[in-house]
């Protein structure tokens, strides 16, 4: 059945409603609106605001498609990137967690096979030809917005969100209405820097998904009912970055998310993952979303994380993270103290190593891991829980970025392919600069500050006037802080970087093909030494989310095989379209007729 129950009652049958899992963040009020949606023909009473995924996860739908094997899907990365939330709005394949609710909107299950052939697309063609054009409304692509356009730029801001913000500064939805006094510091830096773009004059693109480029001068776009084509003059690139997949068993049940994932429906949407959470994985985001699920009346029965506690030797970690940014370091303190007082046990050194339950989540499995990340036998512990939360670190979009040219280089302290970029973000492509976490991840600090220095060296390229020194030196201090930060905090959170660790022969390793670790293995053996052969003989990377949760973990695989350096050679080659599209709306989309037509 589609109304696959995460919740102790059946919402469609009963009308109950789930004040237990609908929360109402602090600073925010909810605005009383309703809208119906129809699943299956059956009536979810839901908010305008919610995203259909926040709606399904909130009435307890947990199971968005089934795939080839007969396997339920749900909500995994809720930032529309691995495609598993997609099924049928109104008649067409439409990603649940991008898909805004509209009253008597029609939602059935996506059944493998069944796929129908989209509806005729008729899409309004928009040419817009900006100074600079920025792809990516997180803090990086905003702040760059902002110095571009304050330098006297025509500044065009195209992210592929219904709302601006990024993933760190995600804001609200419209279920909402806002007391900007009582909102949360990440809240109100995120309307700050949204205000300081709008005031500078960028035109911001919400909603509009950049889907291919023929050049850094010439990239196709899509929105609500229109096809762009941007013909820029600068193109900046501040894609952001998603988490990083680590196969283990029961890992594409759902109930299993990542923590982004548990995030966005809790701050955007005002809905928690489950009533019973834990929470694993690497790094401080994991404590944030922890202390928040909390403090929103989750029962958290732990937080996991990879690395060790902390301990003397980490001691000058800690005191260079409060010695460039205190503020940060006084956050992360006001975390662990916020996790205490909830009496939300915290696992240093574990991670969960499975998840199970009959068609969704229902139990997770903690064990304490070794220095290289394996799980040490007699160390288990289960917990009942319905949702899992994990986050072990993230990767950069940097697709369009490859796509231009952009040198990229592994960098082993993140495990990822990082753009090669000077201080500014300029890249060796003419007119192309990358910053943020789309370049390398860093956190949002450092993407804010990167982002300003690459808007005005672009303004600066164009022969604009050169803004304010100080503001420049500003911008660059603070980028200087925040790497600096960065690197104690990799070093107070260092851990084995898990791959294949947790997996067991038959766990998938690409969750769209549903390609399991012993079918990678037999490639390899077979003498599939690179990752093209490993897809061609086997189908891993060729499902919806494009490799982005497999291509890592081949490429190390691979690499561990053949003995060869991680370079860009040793991932699969990023082509348009950079998300899947319907064949007939690409189609559509690339028709004659965008250039020079009005916006």
């Amino acid at each position: 059945m589609f109304a696959e129950r995460a919740n102790l009652c059946n919402a469609h049958n009963r009308g109950c409603d789930h004040r237990a899992v609908r929360v109402t963040p602090p600073g925010l009020r909810r605005s009383g609106a309703v809208a119906t949606l129809l699943v299956e023909g059956r009536p979810v009473v839901c908010s305008p605001g919610d995203s259909v995924a926040a709606a399904l996860v909130a009435a307890g739908v947990l199971a968005c498609r089934w795939t080839g094997a007969g396997e339920p899907r749900g909500v995994f990365c809720g930032m529309g990137v691995c495609q598993e939330c997609v099924l049928l709005v109104d008649g067409a394949p439409a990603r649940a967690c991008m898909t805004p609710v509209r009253d008597g909107l029609a939602v059935e299950p996506l059944r493998s096979g069944a796929l129908p052939p989209p509806p005729p697309a008729e899409l309004e063609a928009a040419g817009l030809e900006p100074d600079v054009l920025v792809v990516g409304g997180g803090p990086a692509g905003l702040a760059a917005a902002a110095a571009a356009a304050a330098a006297g730029a025509r500044v065009v801001v195209a992210d592929e969100r219904p709302k601006l913000g990024g993933q760190y500064y995600k804001q609200p939805s419209e279920a909402f209405e806002a007391d900007g006094r009582a909102l949360d510091r990440q809240y109100r830096r995120g309307r700050a820097l949204i205000a300081r773009a709008e005031r500078a004059g960028a035109t911001l693109l919400a909603g509009v998904q950049v889907w291919a480029a023929a050049g850094p001068g010439e990239l196709h776009a899509l929105g609500p009912g229109v096809r762009y084509v941007l013909r820029p003059r600068r193109l900046v690139l501040a894609a952001g970055a998603y988490e990083r997949g680590v196969p283990l068993p029961g890992w594409t049940l759902p109930g299993f998310f990542t923590t982004g994932a548990a995030q966005t429906l809790l701050r955007a949407y005002g809905v928690l993952p489950g009533r019973r959470v834990l929470v694993a994985g690497n790094g401080p985001l994991n404590a944030q979303v922890a202390a928040e699920l909390a403090r929103a009346g989750a029962t958290v029965v732990a937080l996991c994380e990879l690395a060790r506690a902390a301990t003397p030797a980490r001691a000058g970690a800690l005191a260079r993270m409060a010695a460039s940014a205190p503020g940060l370091a006084l956050e992360g303190a006001q975390l662990l103290a916020r996790l205490r007082r909830a009496r939300v046990p915290v696992r240093f050194g574990h991670t969960v190593v499975r998840a199970e339950g009959d068609g969704r989540v229902e139990r997770a499995v903690v064990a304490r891991v070794d220095g290289a990340g394996r799980p040490l036998p007699g160390s288990e512990r289960a917990f009942e829980v319905d949702a899992v939360c994990a986050g072990f670190g993230f990767l950069p979009s940097n697709e369009l970025a490859r796509t231009l040219g952009v040198e990229h280089a592994f960098d082993p302290a993140l495990g990822q392919l990082a753009a090669v970029t000077d201080a500014r973000g300029r890249t060796a492509v003419d007119g192309v600069w990358v910053v943020g976490d789309g370049a390398r991840t860093g956190g949002a600090r450092l993407a804010e500050a990167a982002g300003t220095l690459a808007g005005l060296d672009a303004a600066r390229s164009l022969g604009l006037a050169a803004p304010r020194p100080a503001g420049e030196r500003r911008a660059a201090r603070a980028a200087a802080r925040a790497r600096r930060f960065q690197r104690a905090l990799l070093e107070l959170y260092a851990a084995p970087r898990l791959l294949d660790q947790l997996a067991e022969p038959g766990t998938l390793v690409c969750r769209c093909e549903e390609v399991p670790l012993a079918a990678v293995e037999a490639a390899l053996d077979e003498g599939a030494l690179a990752i093209g052969a490993v897809k061609r003989l086997t189908r891993a990377g060729m499902g919806r989310c494009q490799g982005r949760y497999c291509a890592g973990v081949l490429a190390e695989l691979s690499a561990r095989r053949s003995g060869r350096p991680l370079d860009e050679e040793a991932w699969f080659a990023p082509a348009p379209p950079f998300k899947p599209l319907p064949v007939a709306l690409a189609a559509a989309a690339a028709a004659p007729g965008g250039r020079g037509a009005p916006a």
